[in-house]
């Protein structure tokens, strides 16, 4: 049979939705994974919303081509992947529906009372934080458990993470008779504005990616494997939903109102509605107020009120029928372009920033805006005086997006990248493949030596008190610290310290004995504060771990630094620069003159007992936290792996051992240990297979 036009370009219709329904998949795939594993979202979340729609409409048009691993089939999943114990939920984690259409919050609303026979229903109304999601579990008023949202049917255990967190209580303050001996109460873990800005502030100066928006920020501190540092982050959480078998009442609305009297920390925003008009309203007012809160939200969440309701309405296949999310559109305003300035880095990033005319997005006011580099300029196309739109809104970090042409004048003039340093004069370089330019002036150029000077002091690094920002400029300025060799000279200024305008006596006595005190950390710091290009904390700890001393470090060839665990090729280059300059050798051979620790002194054991062995942690201790473990496994000759398999020798296992885990190792006959065993065997040198038994029996 011959085909005619019309069938032809039906067919091509056709070929061209299929082949979009497998470009979509693949698409949403990357973009679940930048958001939830990566922390880097790409796209924002009206338009990763659209996108998900599309495919939805499309599979349902083609359902021959249903694909039960569609991210249309599944939520997304914030699992580590092995650092985190994973816990199954009591109750399902569900995302809910979202919509950015107030017509089709009537139509849920509709939708509402028709599955209930035509009976009215009650809407509590509440904001929708922008942050992550925490299912904290309480066991006879003590918190017992807190999980991340994972993949929805299990999450994350990060309980001693979120013990950290001031706001959630440990122990209920209300009388023992007023609340459930089991109960699950679910939130939302924020970063504040404030704490968000500050930590941006810090990878700024330390020329560190920033995180992207508080919920990444809160996110990515919620896996912190160190506690003290997820302490420093200054997490916030508000919860909002309370589930167990004997809930104090039969209303959502007023076992919120309970869980507060109980000390839980419940926004005061949250209302109860009863009819669509409150409801429009509600939305309405706080799509404007909402800027002036010290978090970000993104939205609002409308619940049915009765929990007799809710179980009648139930679930569709991924989310509940008695919920929805009304979600505000990125929230930008148009402001004047009043310059652009150029930043120089310490590793000497030039990095150029929109001067703006004052303009209040998000709760703060926004007066610059990163401009990245010289290719991000350049599509922009920006004038001097132009009206620009920059968006922040909770989703971004504040940007320029777009600039009205139809207000630009004639005599407006074009912004041009600059061509030499802003601060020495020194011509710029960009490299081959990469965006930014640099300054190569790094042993004349003022802000590369302060910026160095304040990376050496820092807590992770030396950690020296009473050096910040305003110090360090003050005694570069007075000539007394030009590098950060200089500050262990300090001590023969003393007396005329305490003349200079903002030192007194007893604040120069406390950075001396700060300076001095920092002779006293691990080569592993030392390496970190040398400044040098792309080796952070961890790396820092890796590198000083295999090579032992400086002299190792620096003497290494290009494929010996490639041996160590996460350098590469790019690294070791660096590394290799960075001692080719005189004045780099010269500063670590003064500070190895003045005391500090250019070697390391953690030994691993060559032959220790657990050479060859390969141990799994599982679980929560009180003797030594899990990093601590992972270090003496590996000092003492061992292998830490995260997840159990017939490689595996011994599970070492605390309390909370993931039931997973211990299903493996009870079918692979695998042993198991606690911590009270560990250390009696390692520190007496008899880990052997016949003092352990399977189990640990």
């Amino acid at each position: 049979m011959q085909l005619n036009l019309f069938d032809i370009e039906e067919n091509n219709k056709v070929a061209s939705e299929k082949e979009r329904i497998i470009s979509l998949r693949a698409e949403l795939e990357q973009h679940n994974r930048n958001y939830y594993v990566l922390n880097n979202p790409t796209i924002s979340d009206k338009e990763f919303d659209t996108k998900m729609r599309e495919l939805q409409d499309l599979e349902v048009k083609y359902p021959e081509l249903f694909d039960p691993n569609s991210p249309t089939q599944r939520v997304g999943s914030d699992l580590d992947g092995g650092a985190f114990e994973q816990v199954e939920h009591r109750y399902p984690m569900l995302s809910l529906a979202n919509t950015y259409s107030e017509s089709e919050i009537r139509e849920w609303y509709d939708r509402v009372v028709k599955g209930l026979g035509g009976q009215q229903a009650d809407i509590v109304c509440e904001l929708k934080y922008d942050g992550t999601s925490i299912s904290l579990w309480y066991e006879k008023g003590k918190l017992t458990k807190a999980v991340t949202r994972g993949d929805g049917v299990r999450g994350d255990d990060v309980t001693r993470n979120v013990r950290t967190i001031k706001s959630i209580p440990l122990t209920l303050n209300a009388d023992k008779k007023s609340y459930p001996d089991s109960f699950e109460i679910r939130g939302e873990i924020l970063m504040p504005w404030k704490a968000f800005d500050r930590l941006n502030k810090e990878r700024e100066e330390q020329e560190e990616p920033l995180f992207a928006n508080p919920r990444n920020a809160a996110s990515g501190s919620l896996k912190l494997q160190k506690t003290s540092e997820v302490a420093n982050r200054g997490l916030d959480a508000y919860l909002y939903y309370l589930l167990g078998e004997q809930l104090p009442a039969q209303t959502h609305y007023d076992n919120l109102q309970t869980a507060k009297k109980w000390g839980f920390k419940i926004s005061d925003a949250i209302k109860v509605c009863h009819s669509i008009e409150e409801i429009m309203n509600y939305i309405s007012y706080w799509d404007t107020e909402r800027k002036n809160l010290p978090v970000a939200t993104d939205g609002i969440v409308l619940k049915v009120n009765n929990l007799n309701q809710q179980r009648n309405l139930g679930y569709t296949a991924k989310t509940p029928r008695w919920a929805i999310a009304f979600k505000f559109r990125a929230e930008r305003a148009c402001t004047k372009l009043r310059n652009v300035t150029y930043q120089v880095g310490r590793m000497g990033t030039i990095t150029p920033v929109a001067e703006l005319k004052p303009v209040q997005l998000s709760g703060t006011i926004v007066k610059r805006a990163t401009l990245h580099n010289e290719d991000f300029m350049s599509q922009l196309d920006l004038h001097i005086g132009d009206m620009v739109y920059v968006e922040k809104g909770g989703e971004i970090i504040p940007k320029i997006t777009e600039v009205d042409l139809e207000q630009r004048k004639p005599n407006f003039p074009k912004v041009l990248f600059i061509t030499h340093c802003p601060e020495c004069g020194t011509l710029l370089v960009r490299k081959d493949g990469e965006a930014a330019h640099y300054c190569p002036n790094t042993n004349g150029c003022e802000p590369q030596l302060k910026g160095r000077i304040r990376h050496f002091v820092e807590r992770k690094a030396m950690n020296i008190d009473g050096i910040g920002e305003e110090v360090v400029d003050s005694l570069y300025k007075s000539g007394f610290v030009k590098n950060y060799a200089d500050l262990y000279l300090l001590y023969k200024h003393e007396d005329e310290l305490k003349r200079q305008d903002g030192f007194g006596e007893l604040s120069v006595n406390n950075m001396l004995a700060a300076i001095e005190q920092s002779k006293q950390q691990p080569f592993e710091r030392v390496l970190f504060a040398l400044g040098i290009p792309q080796i952070g904390e961890t790396t820092a700890k890796k590198i000083a771990r295999k090579v032992k001393t400086i002299d190792r470090l620096r003497d290494a060839t290009i494929d010996e630094l490639q041996t160590i665990e996460d350098v590469g090729p790019i690294m070791a280059q660096g590394i290799k620069q960075w001692f080719e300059n005189p004045a780099n050798v010269q500063s670590v051979e003064r500070l190895r003159n003045y005391g500090l620790k250019m070697e390391s002194d953690v030994a691993e054991i060559e032959d220790g007992p657990l050479k060859g062995l390969t141990i799994v942690i599982s679980g929560t201790f009180t003797k030594h936290s899990r990093e601590e473990y992972k270090a003496l496994i590996e000092q003492y000759g061992g292998k830490n792996t995260s997840s159990v398999s017939a490689k595996t020798d011994y599970i070492l296992a605390g309390e909370n051992m993931g039931p997973a885990k211990l299903e493996k190792a009870e079918k692979l006959g695998i042993k198991i240990i606690d911590e009270d065993m560990f250390n009696q065997i390692l520190f007496n040198h008899e880990f052997t297979t016949e003092n352990i038994s399977p189990q640990g029996e």
